[in-house]
């Protein structure tokens, strides 16, 4: 493994090591206008929701590497103290990376990259009438962190209001993750996209107390089959399954053909049943494959 201490590496070589590696990250597309009118737009991939109650999102405007200057945004917001964040779904992905283009002080990105400018209710910066979700906010503080290249200029928004476009919404008025759209930022030119083929729905274990992958057998913990997720599936569950159900799931047609296939081969049964039990969680059956791998 590469091991690199942070203060052998050049501004240069951090960004590039660390925005890789921390990803993918939401896009604030941000709007934001200045005492004299001047309206910017400039998304930030340093970025995210920090609380519910009260509303609260951070983004961060850094200092540029390459010369120390700050931007537009950062000095929007420390004149006049609203934005807009607006969200970024892949219809508008390469306007969005245009409007990231450093015009000079005084230039409208919207008009550059193509936007629709949208009146907001109450703040001072227009919407991004393009995108699924605007976020209309208050600047709480500005912090920032440092004086050197690279460092950055936390900014706490404080959401006022929220707009969403219906046709993202499912029928009960939720947003529906399949139809929105997102992509995020990787590194250097790369971004992803949530299509409804990538998503996957992990259960969250809130409202349960999973027995944890400590109180699997060491041959299920130690298979050189079940992978990291699947023991953690087979951790989540709340209780373990009695004799009887365990002994019940050996007269499933699978198990039993593997059962009776591999009398005096307790390396290949052990193996095909944890090969089974992997095809299961696959699919989300993580009852009858908990009950397989404790068969042996």
């Amino acid at each position: 493994m590469l091991t690199l201490k942070t203060s052998d590496l050049s501004p240069m070589q951090m960004q590039n090591y660390l925005q890789y590696a921390i990803a993918p990250r939401p896009i604030c597309f941000a709007s934001t206008i200045d005492s004299a009118g001047n309206i910017n737009l400039s998304p930030f991939s340093f970025f995210n929701m920090f609380s519910t109650n009260p509303p609260m999102c951070v983004f961060s405007p850094a200092r540029r590497v390459r010369d120390n200057t700050t931007k537009h945004t950062l000095e929007n917001v420390l004149d006049v103290k609203e934005c807009v964040i607006n969200i970024v779904n892949y219809d508008m992905v390469q306007q969005m990376s245009l409007a990231s283009t450093e015009y000079g002080k005084g230039i409208n990105e919207f008009e550059k990259a193509g936007f629709t400018m949208q009146e907001s209710h109450l703040v001072k910066p227009p919407r991004v009438a393009e995108a699924p979700v605007q976020l209309e906010c208050i600047i709480k503080e500005v912090i920032p962190l440092g004086d050197q290249n690279g460092a950055g200029n936390l900014i706490l928004a404080e959401i006022k209001l929220i707009h969403i476009k219906e046709e993202i919404l499912d029928s009960e008025g939720k947003i529906d993750q399949a139809k929105i759209d997102l992509v995020a930022r990787l590194g250097g030119d790369w971004y992803c996209r949530v299509t409804p083929e990538s998503l996957f729905k992990v259960a969250k274990p809130l409202t349960t107390l999973g027995i944890g992958v400590d109180a699997l057998p060491a041959a299920v913990r130690n298979s050189k089959v079940l992978t990291g997720n699947d023991l953690g599936m087979l951790g989540n569950v709340e209780v373990l399954p009695s004799a009887d159900e365990i002994d019940a799931i050996s007269f499933s047609a699978n198990v039993k053909d593997i059962l009776d296939a591999t009398i005096g081969d307790s390396s290949t049964r052990e193996r095909e049943l944890h090969e089974l039990a992997h095809q299961l969680l696959m699919v989300g059956n993580v009852n009858d494959a908990l009950k397989i791998v404790l068969l042996f």
